[in-house]
């Protein structure tokens, strides 16, 4: 994790609880938008803002902000699982996985504002990101094979989904590691305008989130859904590129 935030309320004074002041703290530490999908830099990293100052203010862990985030998503795919294709099964689902995102975002600027960051609240924050990255594909998986009447070999989409999906988080989280104990960071493209965030918007986690607002239109989400696998596709396999490429370089 990042530097800890401090927020001053005065010499020798503790530590503010202020939502103003917890609000323009993270607000002016934010990371670099460079490189980062537009709805995550520009939509989910604000309204984590606001859940992190809240959470600051009220006292929360940010062990309790990632442990909301789990349920949040789990309430998202139950609603698939569980409830027949409508359209407001589909718009609760995507609402609930977008909260969720919201608040997987929310925990570490928390716990940078409240000083409590270390290794057991990054080891939380990793485990529920591998289990919801799956999770949601498999949830489609078995939601089209309990409610929809469509081709079986459509259900080859989620399953070729959740392969992706498990081998770019492994893919990321193992480079970022290997990579610090080459004493290097974690390589991760910081540069780039809105453009290139635009651009990257089917690889981000909130368009994956928002597709479900297409659920009732079984056809549409397919179109959709399918859309997000092929690009995430093109740009796993060259971000593993990449990857690989520049763990070699470092090694030798």
């Amino acid at each position: 994790m990042t530097a800890p935030i401090t927020i001053v309320a005065g010499a020798g004074a503790a530590p503010a609880r202020s939502l103003g002041d917890a609000l323009a703290a993270l607000g002016s530490a934010q990371k670099p938008g460079g490189g980062v999908p537009a709805y995550t830099r520009w939509i989910n990293r604000r309204a984590a803002r606001i859940v992190a100052a809240l959470g600051y203010v009220i006292g929360a862990s940010a062990d309790a902000v990632t442990i909301a985030s789990a349920a949040l998503s789990a309430a998202g795919l139950a609603v698939l699982i569980l409830a027949p294709i409508t359209v407001w099964s589909g718009v609760l689902a995507a609402l609930l996985l977008a909260l969720g995102y919201v608040f997987d975002s929310a925990d570490g600027q928390l716990a940078r504002l409240s000083r409590t960051g270390g290794p057991a609240g990054e080891w939380l924050d990793h485990v529920v990101d591998a289990i919801r990255t799956p999770a949601i594909h498999l949830a489609v998986l078995v939601a089209l094979w309990r409610h929809s009447e469509i081709g079986s070999g459509w259900l080859w989409l989620p399953i070729v989904y959740t392969v992706l999906a498990v081998g770019q988080f492994m893919s990321q989280i193992l480079a970022e590691q290997l990579a610090r104990g080459l004493g290097a960071d974690a390589g991760i493209p910081t540069r780039g305008g809105a453009l290139r965030s635009i651009a990257l918007l089917p690889t981000d986690m909130g368009a994956l989130c928002w597709v479900f607002a297409l659920w009732a239109w079984t056809p549409l989400f397919l179109a959709g859904y399918g859309l997000l696998l092929a690009v995430n596709l093109v740009h796993t396999a060259a971000s593993m590129v990449r990857k690989h490429r520049r763990l070699r370089a470092l090694s030798s």
